[in-house]
């Protein structure tokens, strides 16, 4: 048995056994709440709103027992369909079986009961919830869907012609806020590419969309309209977006052929035009792609429904329409707004910022708490033995004995968690490069599409880093007798040229999703030189790997030239990322130094580099005449013998 498929049997039992008071209870009393759900109730949303509808309002003492009719709503190609299926539904319930209120969940719902006419249940109050203020009329089945153009309505101002609803909660999207903020962060946009999908809400704020773009006549609207557009085609469409165009997400969840495509097709739109910016009016897509947009305060609304219900039922007499409107707030991704270097302070109202990592304070607190409690006992026990030590001279020496012995171990405690912190931390850093090969080349083995050949060189690699990985950990436990010089360089024989190849071969592969190209630069085919291999290697990969993390499509290049008149090998490593400020080149060697805290990294590796490359008599610098990028360079002595 699947998973789904125990999650959906889990589910039927848990509604069944939830229901099953409220059906006996439903015997006993005529009066009932007809709640119409324009999805399937097995939906999370639409389940989670239905459950804790039905505990707030037992909790609060309701009476009426509780029906449900599901309309099971998909694309809007069945839209021509659904004001029959609601006539359908409301003819059950006539008469006798006349509800004390009616509940529409969901826009499908409530634009269904819009278009009814002449009916009985015109006289029962109706809510709405899950639905926005902006509607359009259900259209014939005689309207070509996939081209259709309707007008956007305001069911608030009376534009629809229907006054029946009496109470609900109804969302506001704010198109023109959002207009605004994308032209506050990019004043140069000429075009507004607007994504929806082929359901009613998509059509519904596509129409809001062109609607409040009226007021903004600088601007061009594309749309993007998954009723005439497969996730195929759209995705074609995004990367041939003109310069100059700002994505705005509306809805994506069925596309022409009424296929669903959830996070995976909007994963596949960002990747098709990374470059242009996104930003949603509904919370689409935030975290991974748009920046985040002017959309409603969504919350769970089951519990708010309820009590309305029960208002409803309690206080009959009071006709007046209860109809909430939930207004929209200004809410950032801090991932996004960070990566693409939007100032979020600049906007002149208050913006919410999500996905912000905690607070030193918030992630350390029971360690901060602890250190607290801990000091007031050391104070505590620090005036206990000052009020001891005026009573009896004996007990004050011991007590200064263990003070001292306390403080000493206190420090021995602390300098061992600083050693092991910093071991954790730069472990995680140094072993990434071989770990992500030999994963790498593990995945494409596994694959089984490879030649001996090839399969024979994949071998070969995964051998070579996991031997890597192995000298790196050894590497990393001797760093600090490496700093106190405890340390003694293994000199042998070394093909360095061959050494360079598989050390730029394995950083290749480690970072390929970075896009760069990597290339060695020699005038020897083959070189040997008296050197520790090990920390050759070491040194070669915290450079080539800190080239690569701070450039994305670029070249870095590494260089061996013999400098036989000074005796020395220099090695360089080239790239053409981001480069070092000139006043901040000195500092990157320190240890724990981070030019950009937000890159991954202990900021240890170069610090390691300079240790390392001044033990074996050598010299590490950036060349400050380097402009495309940045340039470190190094050196090592020739052999005696040459």
């Amino acid at each position: 048995m699947s998973i789904k498929t125990s999650f959906l049997i889990g589910l039927l039992l848990t509604t069944v056994a939830f229901l099953r008071p409220l059906a006996a209870h439903a015997m006993t009393e005529d009066q009932s709440i007809l709640i119409i759900s324009s999805y399937n109730p097995a939906a999370h949303q639409t389940s989670l709103t239905l459950s804790d509808f039905m505990d707030e309002y037992t909790r609060l003492g309701g009476k009426f027992s509780i029906e449900i009719e599901n309309m099971n709503c998909k694309s809007f190609s069945e839209a021509p369909h659904w004001t029959s299926m609601m006539a359908a539904i409301l003819a059950k319930y006539e008469g006798n079986q006349t509800p004390k209120l009616i509940i529409l969940l969901g826009q499908e719902a409530w634009a269904a009961y819009l278009s009814q006419k002449d009916v009985d249940n015109r006289r029962v109050p109706v809510m709405c919830s899950l639905a926005s203020r902006n509607t359009v009329i259900l259209p014939t089945d005689r309207i070509q869907l996939d081209t259709w153009m309707p007008e956007s309505a305001d069911f608030l101002a009376g534009e629809v012609g229907h006054r029946e609803v009496s109470a609900g909660f109804v969302y506001e999207y704010d198109i023109p806020a959002n207009i605004r903020l994308i032209k506050h962060f990019y004043p140069e946009t000429r075009y507004i590419a607007f994504l929806s999908d082929n359901t009613y809400g998509g059509v519904c704020m596509q129409a809001l969309v062109r609607k409040e773009m009226r007021k903004f006549p600088e601007l061009e609207l594309i749309q993007l309209d998954g009723r005439s557009n497969t996730i195929y085609t759209i995705v074609d469409k995004f990367r041939n977006l003109p310069k100059n165009t700002v994505v705005l997400a509306g809805t994506w969840r069925v596309d022409k052929n009424e296929g669903y495509f959830m996070r995976n097709a909007t994963y596949a739109m960002m990747e098709a035009n990374p470059l242009v910016p996104a930003f949603t009016p509904a919370t689409i897509s935030m975290g991974y792609w748009t920046v985040g947009g002017v959309m409603p305060a969504y919350r769970d609304l089951g519990k708010d429904m309820a009590r309305e219900a029960f208002r409803m039922e309690t206080h009959p007499q009071d006709t007046a329409q209860h109809i909430e409107i939930i207004k929209s707030k200004t809410i950032l991704d801090y991932k996004k707004i960070k990566e693409l270097k939007l100032d979020a302070a600049s906007l002149p109202y208050p913006v919410t910022i999500v996905n912000e990592p905690p607070t030193f304070y918030q992630q350390y607190t029971y360690q901060i708490w602890v250190g607290y409690i801990v000091f007031l006992a050391l104070m505590g026990g620090l005036c206990a033995s000052l009020f001891f030590f005026y009573r009896t001279r004996n007990l004050t020496r011991k007590l200064q004995q263990s003070g001292k012995e306390l403080f000493e171990a206190k420090e021995r405690a602390e300098e061992s968690n600083r050693l092991k912190s910093a071991f954790l931390a730069n472990m995680s850093h140094e072993i990434r490069t071989p770990l992500n090969a030999i994963v790498g080349f593990s995945n494409v083995l596994s694959e089984g599409e490879s030649t001996k050949e090839e399969q024979k060189s994949y071998f070969d690699i995964i051998q070579s880093n996991s031997d890597l990985l192995l000298r790196l950990i050894n590497d990393i436990l001797d760093l600090s007798r490496l700093e106190a010089d405890r340390v003694s360089l293994s000199i042998e024989e070394c093909d360095v040229v061959l050494l360079c190849r598989q050390v730029l071969s394995s950083v290749a592969v480690s970072r390929s999703c970075s896009g760069n190209k990597f290339l060695f630069s020699s005038d020897f085919e083959t070189y040997t030189l008296a050197t520790d291999s090990q920390r050759m290697q070491q040194v070669l990969i915290n450079l080539l790997t800190n080239a690569a993390k701070f450039t994305t499509n670029g070249t870095i290049t590494l260089c061996l030239e013999v400098k036989e008149a000074e005796h020395q090998a220099l090695f360089s490593i080239t790239d053409t990322g981001c480069g070092i400020p000139k006043e901040k080149q000195k500092q990157v060697f320190e240890r724990f130094e981070k030019l950009n805290e937000y890159a991954q990294g202990t900021g240890l590796g170069l610090s390691i580099c300079l240790l390392t490359v001044e033990k074996w008599g050598g010299k590490i610098w950036i060349d400050p005449d380097y402009t495309d990028g940045a340039r470190f360079l190094f050196t090592h002595p020739l052999p005696t013998n040459l």
